[in-house]
């Protein structure tokens, strides 16, 4: 009996073009594209490195004093983190000692932490611009069906962010298509199951202490003024397929 190899995605497509079979990375589609969250190709959950910031920092809202620490040792230590959970569970998962105990518990727990943390941080840093564009008529149509406009979209994700101690995010239900902001007080912890983030915002203390202390209203106000709105309408023309 052969036993079967994992393919990467790679080998995948060298073996399809080998057999004749025509597949090529613009025909296959991902399991995010598949999901329509395209916009999480380049993740580091897929490349294993951190993903590049578009800016050190952001005028107004985050400073570069705020902003590096940020994405260096929270978002860059959550990956770092998975990625070493990741290999340590594949080896017992394919070994032969046993699948309990007190250490495979918490990385099986610790595991859905990181990943979450990983995700938010990317799609936190991707949907702020230091020079931000104005809703298209797209997302503005979508929020104003939903919320009635706009401007009474931002005053709930604001309510909601302050709301929560983690995480405030504007996510679609693919099951019944509505938008929804949400409140989560951990990475994995409040989340819409086969929900699809379209605006995240960080409310942890380390992601505004340096520039606000406690002042979170503060920066809970002024970051939806700062938020990239091509970006986001490019997650919301995804997620329509």
């Amino acid at each position: 009996m052969h036993l079967l190899k994992r393919l990467s995605r790679r080998e995948i497509l060298q073996t399809a073009t080998a057999l004749g079979v025509g597949a090529t990375a613009t025909t296959l589609a991902s399991p995010a594209q598949a999901a329509g969250l395209s916009y999480t190709n380049n993740s580091g959950l897929i490349t294993r490195q951190p993903k590049p910031l578009k800016y050190e920092e952001i005028p107004g809202l985050l400073t570069k004093a705020q902003v590096t620490p940020h994405y260096q040792a929270h978002y860059g230590g959550a990956l770092k983190r998975f990625v070493a959970i990741e290999q340590q569970l594949d080896t017992l998962v394919h070994g032969k000692e046993p699948l309990a105990g007190d250490a495979y518990n918490f990385m099986q727990k610790d595991k859905l932490n990181r990943m979450n943390s990983v995700l938010l941080h990317e799609l936190y840093f991707d949907n702020l611009s230091a020079k931000p564009p104005e809703p298209a008529q797209d997302i503005r149509a979508a929020l104003g069906h939903r919320f009635g406009s706009v401007d009474r979209w931002a005053e709930d994700f604001r309510a909601c962010a302050m709301a929560a101690n983690g995480w405030a995010i504007l996510a679609r239900d693919i099951v019944n298509g509505q938008l929804y902001n949400v409140a989560s007080d951990l990475h994995e912890v409040g989340v819409i199951w086969l929900g699809q983030p379209l605006v995240v915002c960080d409310v942890y203390e380390h992601a505004f202490y340096v520039d606000y202390q406690n002042k979170k209203q503060a920066y809970v106000d002024k970051f939806v003024a700062f938020l990239d709105w091509d970006e986001i309408n490019r997650r919301w023309t995804a997620l329509k397929g």
